[in-house]
């Protein structure tokens, strides 16, 4: 099935996704983990939430699996690199996963629904391969909120959010996940909603995240297609760019993400 994802794994993408763990991407699911569990992560991306699980699980396993093998090798490097060894990483497609029925305790994915063209069928893979009595887990973002005002930053919205929806994408369905998941087989009674944030407002905090997504507006697969495909100029791109340099210089600057969050026992 076709990928609708708008970027890329280029550095300032794989950046963002390289601060992703656990416990500050998926605090849902932490007190579900068990040291034995085989765990899927489905979209691993650089493998940073996928290695973090392998740590809570000693003596079980963790899959990881991208759409495209670029991110791969340096998620092995990053294994490697923190002398963990219960992981490994390959080549999937989350509207066919690779695996029997029933193979997994824990099926996770973050911020990968909203990039697919099917997500019912993903979550019915999803829940094809977890174990009865298992778990599937998502999370993925709702709403975006940020100060003082900002034109760039208004402007990067717009057009990541054009873009999504004209390649067939859902962006920020945080809200309405718990829906795809019935339509997808699961009982509402079996499901448990809620919603965690990201907050970027210290100086540390604005340099990483509004330099990451600044870089992304001159660099990247999303700069790129948006000017090939028509949803920005260079100039737009440059007001986004300009935009993200703006919070992080501001000392009043304050970014922060809702997310919707569910686990599904099936």
């Amino acid at each position: 099935m076709p990928q609708v994802y708008t970027t890329d794994h280029s550095a300032s993408v794989l950046a963002t996704h390289s601060w992703r763990t656990v416990a500050n991407s998926a605090p849902h699911l932490l007190p579900h983990l068990k040291p034995h569990q085989q765990i899927l992560d489905v979209g691993c991306g650089p493998g940073s939430i996928t290695i973090d699980l392998a740590k809570h699980v000693p003596t079980g396993h963790v899959t990881g699996i991208e759409y495209v093998s670029y991110p791969l090798a340096g998620a092995r490097e990053l294994a490697a690199a923190a002398g963990v060894s219960n992981v490994s990483f390959q080549v999937g497609d989350i509207h066919a996963l690779p695996f029997a029925d029933g193979t997994f305790d824990i099926v996770h994915a973050h911020q990968v629904l909203q990039h697919i063209a099917d997500p019912v069928q993903g979550l019915r893979e999803m829940r094809r391969v977890v174990k009865v009595g298992g778990i599937v887990s998502c999370r993925e973002s709702a709403a975006l909120s940020w100060y003082p005002e900002n034109e760039g930053i208004a402007l990067w919205k717009r057009v990541t959010d054009a873009m999504g929806a004209a390649k067939g994408g859902n962006p920020h369905p945080g809200r309405m996940i718990h829906v795809w998941a019935e339509r997808a087989g699961f009982a509402r009674a079996d499901m448990r909603k809620s919603a965690g944030t990201w907050c970027f407002s210290s100086p540390e905090e604005r340099a990483y995240w509004g330099g990451s997504m600044g870089e992304r507006a001159k660099s990247s697969g999303f700069a790129k297609t948006a000017v090939e495909e028509g949803f920005a100029g260079l100039e737009e791109l440059n007001r986004v760019a300009e935009g993200w340099r703006e919070f992080v210089e501001d000392e009043d600057g304050w970014f922060a993400l809702l997310h919707g969050q569910m686990l599904c026992w099936k």
